[in-house]
């Protein structure tokens, strides 16, 4: 698994590929860390998923654990790009409205923004 971390208008983008899986869940989970490290409250965080393979109920409880972390603090999450294998296992572990899913990255940010005005 690997993950390019980029920020756009406030928003962290995370761009992950490979099958996020086993032991990639505890790197995904450090990328995570290193990132709202040094966050401030109501962090914004985007998941794209286009190039991710496949993923467990690891990776899954890592999502979910940022999604309650962040959500604590007021912050918000979105995913894109999600493949119908993991959007399966997303709706088979009744977590479909955890994440809030969206079409593309501009449809994120402007979401995401337009919540912060």
């Amino acid at each position: 698994m690997e993950c390019n971390v980029r920020e756009r208008d406030g928003v962290i983008i995370m761009e992950l590929s490979g099958r996020i899986i086993a032991s990639a869940s505890g790197t995904l989970r450090k990328a995570i860390d290193s990132q709202l490290a040094n966050a401030s409250e109501g962090v914004k965080l985007l998941f794209d998923f286009a190039d991710v393979s496949a993923m467990d109920s690891s990776g899954l409880g890592t999502m979910m654990a940022t999604h309650l972390s962040i959500a604590r603090q007021g912050g918000r999450i979105g995913i894109i790009n999600v493949g119908t294998n993991i959007k399966n296992l997303i709706i088979r572990s009744r977590l479909i409205t955890t994440f809030e899913h969206f079409d593309s990255e501009d449809e994120v940010i402007t979401a995401f923004t337009a919540a912060a005005d």
